[in-house]
C-alpha cells in the first residue's frame, strides 16, 4: 500500500511540475520573451508551452485510466496497455506540434499521405495490419496482458507478458515440458497473424480463470466402486476447496468401460494456471489411498491387476 501512495505521489508532483513549466512558458510567450523563433512567429517558447500542455494531458489521462480500471475491478495489466497506447498518442501529438509550429501542417501533410499510399505499394501491409490489430485487441481485449491463450493452429500455449505494436509476447506454456507451466521462454506473434488466427482465451475472467479438468484412473473389475469414487471424490474436494467455495461447483465422477476394467474419471474445476500442480496433489492422494485400500485395486494391462500380480511372482496362490 505504501509503494501505490508512494507512486501515485509522484506521478501527482510530475504533474505539478509540468503544469507549471506550461504556465511559465505560456507567460513568457505572451509576454514576448522567445529562446529562439522556429518558423514566423513562432517561437521555441511556444513549442515547449504545447509540449508541456500535451504531457500534462497524458499523465492526467493515464490517471483516469488507472482509477478507471481499478473502478472495474479489472488487472494491472489492463491499465499498462491503455497507457502504452496513450504514450504512442501522446508521441504523435508532440511531433505534428513541432511541424504545425515549423508552419509546414500542409507540406509536411501531403508528404505523409504520398509516404503512406508508398508503404502500402511496397506491399507493407503486415505491418499497418499488426497495428490495426493493436489497435483492436487495447480497444476491445479479446485478450490481457497476464492472460493464458492458446494457438490451436500453431500447436501453442503462453502467457501473454505485452502487446506492443507490432508484436504480443508470450511466456510459453510447455514446450519444453510435458506438462501446462510457463517455463519462461518468450514468444513473439506478430500482431498481423491474430486476424487469421482462432484464439482460446483460458482467463477470459483474470479474477476466476477456472475451467473443467479431468484425472483419470483405471481399477479392476472386482474393485468396490463405490469406495473408489469416495477416494476420488475425497481427494478433488481436499486440494480444491477453496475453488469450490469460489465456483460453487462440487468434482463429480464419470465412467467408461474397457477390456481390462473400469476407467473413472474424476471431473472438478481447476485453475488454468495451476492445472498441472493441482492433478498432482490430486493423484498423489488417490494412488496413495488406492494401495493402502483392500477393496480397491489398479487394473493394468495383461497382468489383470497389480496386487494379483505380485501375488503370482511371489508364487502366493490367490481366490
Amino acid at each position: 500500500m505504501n509503494k501505490k501512495i508512494q507512486k501515485f505521489n509522484k506521478d501527482f508532483l510530475v504533474m505539478i511540475l509540468i503544469g507549471s513549466f506550461y504556465f511559465i512558458f505560456s507567460f513568457f510567450d505572451k509576454k514576448g520573451i522567445k529562446l529562439g523563433e522556429i518558423s514566423s512567429g513562432k517561437s521555441f517558447t511556444r513549442y515547449i508551452s504545447i509540449v508541456c500542455f500535451i504531457l500534462f494531458i497524458f499523465y492526467f489521462l493515464s490517471e483516469i485510466a488507472k482509477v478507471f480500471v481499478k473502478f472495474k475491478h479489472g488487472p494491472k495489466g489492463e491499465t499498462k496497455m491503455f497507457i502504452g497506447f496513450l504514450k504512442a498518442l501522446t508521441g504523435i501529438a508532440i511531433i505534428l506540434a513541432f511541424v504545425e509550429s515549423m508552419g509546414k501542417i500542409t507540406i509536411f501533410g501531403a508528404i505523409g499521405a504520398g509516404f503512406i499510399g508508398m508503404l502500402l505499394g511496397w506491399s507493407l501491409q503486415a505491418p499497418v495490419s499488426g497495428i490495426a490489430a493493436w489497435v483492436l485487441i487495447t480497444l476491445r481485449r479479446p485478450f490481457r496482458i497476464g492472460d493464458r491463450i492458446l494457438f490451436p493452429s500453431l500447436g501453442l500455449v503462453g502467457d501473454v507478458v505485452d502487446i506492443g505494436l507490432m508484436y504480443t509476447v508470450l511466456n510459453q506454456v510447455g514446450g519444453a515440458v510435458g506438462s501446462e507451466e510457463a517455463i519462461g521462454r518468450q514468444i513473439l506473434i506478430p500482431n498481423a497473424m491474430l486476424f487469421s488466427q482462432v484464439v482460446i482465451n483460458y482467463t477470459i475472467k483474470q479474477e476466476e480463470p477456472y475451467f473443467l479438468d479431468e484425472v483419470v484412473w483405471r481399477i479392476t473389475f472386482d474393485s468396490n466402486w463405490e469406495v473408489a469414487e469416495n477416494i476420488l471424490l475425497d481427494a478433488a474436494k481436499k486440494v480444491t476447496a477453496d475453488i469450490i467455495e469460489k465456483t460453487g461447483k462440487q468434482p463429480y465422477i464419470r465412467s467408461d468401460v474397457y477390456d481390462y476394467g473400469i476407467y473413472l474419471r474424476l471431473r472438478y474445476m481447476t485453475n488454468a494456471t495451476e492445472r498441472p500442480k493441482i492433478a498432482h496433489e490430486i493423484n498423489k492422494i488417490i494412488f496413495k489411498q488406492f494401495q493402502e485400500n483392500p477393496e480397491v485395486d489398479f487394473a493394468i494391462p495383461y497382468i489383470y491387476s497389480y496386487k494379483k500380480g505380485e501375488k503370482e511372482k511371489k508364487g502366493e496362490k490367490h481366490d
